[in-house]
């Protein structure tokens, strides 16, 4: 299958194909529906041939007919027939006389047996006695037939000759020759071919070369007249009605009615150049017009991709200019809406980062903020800064906010590093999940991963700030791993994901722990927090011992990390 690289190229070619298939349609049609009705206006052109031959023939030997019986009764006439029947020489030069009278090719005098008595042409003695015989026969003492003396065709009548009785017949005929043929030609339009019994063309309306063209063929033609058959004559596609006609003197006179299918078919191929030029001026006007029309589908096409390249790399201001009143026009500006909604979505997936981690954020967005949690297992870090409020009141508020928003952001960084999630800041003091809202099954040693990535980020900072002039900050991390409550929490107008839980309560506990100086850590973990950490990963710890906090009845075993 073809394939197009643009659009436009698609849409041309599929128009353009489009008429291309209609034009050779039509035309396919119209030759056939014409090449069909010249057959059938030849066959009935061939039919109407056949019966003016048939008429014209009649005529003609109807007029011979009366012109000899008009002759035959003449008086002198008959005593002169009697006369010269004693002397062939006279008999001869009577025959010929009465031939001028009447204008006939053929004159034959028969005997009431059918011999012949006298014949211009010479003639067999029983030629013509087979058209006697009917003439007997008949009523009106007349027949008419045709007949065939030394090759050449001829229509023929007998009349009687009375003296007072029937006393011999007189045979006249007019020959079927190519006079008659071109008659019949410009009569019907038809050409005219005449056969004897040998196969041989007697008489043609047909010029030379058609002629011995159409003489070769006569053998090879079936002899029936209700069929036509075609037949190649110089290159030509001639069709051809056989009419088989009885010979009164035997065999077949064959009457051969043909029409050049060529010649029928001119006007048609006149009409099929007319089509096929029109044609091709219609498929020039569709490729003038179907550029057009594709350049002017194309362009708007090409821009709305252009413009979802810039909507896939974040451009949501760029609006799509189409002056367009139709379809393409109403996807320009629902593509200018959907970059308005996508700026907006953008818009508040931005203030959600930064109000709440990016993980929060994605569950929001795929979960949607409804109240509500689910009981999970989870590992809570809590980081509070110590000396902050004496930090805070050797520095102006604007330099305060700008110190621990660094702090903050360094925190975050280490935190984030190692798959936590910043549930909310209180202050200088942070609170991190680990397992929520992404389950985490090694949530407690990403716990600790953060929280010696944030003793190494503090350290940093703080030669930083030793650098500025700046003092030193120092922090409390308190951690704890339970099951507790993950969701959102709040009202119907304002939401909060975190979690709630003993395990929380503890967690700030632990953090709270890490001011007494009798344990000498900034880092205070629980027991259940060491032993899930140590699933994945050896942890140098120290033991603390069992310690009360408040809200607990019952003494904690508490860690620090490290010798």
């Amino acid at each position: 299958m073809i394939r197009f690289r643009s659009f436009r190229a698609t849409l041309l070619t599929v128009l353009l194909a489009a008429v291309a298939a209609t034009q050779i349609a039509i035309y396919t049609m119209v030759a056939f529906v014409n090449h069909r009705e010249a057959r059938r206006e030849i066959e009935t052109d061939l039919e109407a041939a056949a019966i003016a031959f048939e008429r014209v023939s009649s005529d003609h030997v109807r007029q011979l007919a009366i012109s000899a019986t008009a002759v035959a009764r003449d008086y002198a006439f008959r005593q002169n027939f009697f006369t010269f029947l004693e002397d062939a020489e006279t008999l001869q030069s009577a025959m010929a006389s009465a031939r001028d009278r009447i204008d006939a090719d053929l004159n034959a005098w028969v005997d009431l047996d059918g011999a012949t008595i006298t014949a211009l042409p010479a003639a067999p003695d029983d030629l013509f006695a087979e058209i006697v015989l009917r003439a007997d026969e008949s009523e009106e003492a007349r027949a008419t037939g045709y007949i065939e003396l030394d090759g050449e065709l001829y229509v023929a009548a007998a009349v009687p000759i009375y003296a007072p009785t029937i006393v011999a017949w007189w045979v006249v005929g007019t020959r079927v020759d190519s006079t008659l043929a071109s008659d019949l030609h410009a009569m019907t339009g038809v050409d005219v071919s005449f056969a004897n019994t040998q196969g041989q063309i007697t008489a043609s309306s047909l010029e030379a070369p058609l002629r011995e063209a159409l003489t070769r063929q006569v053998p090879g033609l079936t002899m029936d007249d209700s069929t036509m058959q075609q037949l190649s004559l110089q290159e030509q596609s001639i069709l051809v009605r056989v009419r088989p006609v009885p010979l009164d003197s035997g065999g077949h006179l064959l009457t051969l009615l043909q029409y050049s299918l060529h010649e029928k078919l001119a006007p048609s191929r006149r009409l099929g150049r007319l089509i096929f030029f029109v044609s091709l001026g219609g498929i020039a006007v569709a490729a003038i017009l179907g550029a057009g029309l594709a350049r002017r589908l194309s362009r708007p096409v090409q821009a709305l991709a252009h413009h979802t390249q810039l909507i896939a790399a974040g451009d949501y201001t760029t609006r799509l200019e189409l002056n367009r009143r139709d379809e393409l026009g109403d996807l320009a500006h629902a593509f200018n809406a959907m970059s308005t909604g996508l700026a907006e979505r953008d818009q508040v997936r931005d203030l959600l980062d930064k109000n709440v981690s990016p993980e929060v954020a994605a569950e929001l967005m795929r979960e949607g903020a409804a109240l509500g949690g689910e009981e999970r297992e989870v590992t809570i870090l809590f980081a509070d800064l110590r000396g902050f409020t004496t930090f805070a009141e050797d520095l102006p508020a604007r330099d305060v906010v700008a110190q621990l928003n660094r702090y903050l952001d360094r925190m975050t960084a280490a935190i984030e590093s190692a798959g936590g999630v910043i549930d909310k800041f209180i202050g200088d003091e942070i609170m991190a999940l680990f397992g929520a809202p992404v389950s985490a099954p090694d949530c407690a040693h990403r716990a600790l991963q953060a929280a010696q990535a944030m003793r190494s980020a503090l350290a940093e900072l703080n030669r930083e700030f030793v650098a500025e002039s700046l003092p030193p900050l120092a922090f409390g991390i308190g951690i704890n791993s339970a099951r507790v409550i993950a969701g959102n929490i709040g009202s119907h107008r304002r939401l909060n994901y975190s979690v709630i839980g003993d395990g929380v309560n503890l967690a700030a506990r632990l953090q709270a722990l890490t001011r007494r100086e009798e344990f000498g850590t900034d880092l205070i973990l629980s027991e259940s927090t060491l032993i899930a950490a140590r699933r994945h990963a050896p942890y140098p710890s120290r033991d603390l011992g069992k310690h009360l906090v408040k809200g607990r009845h019952e003494p904690v075993r508490i860690y620090t990390l490290g010798d």
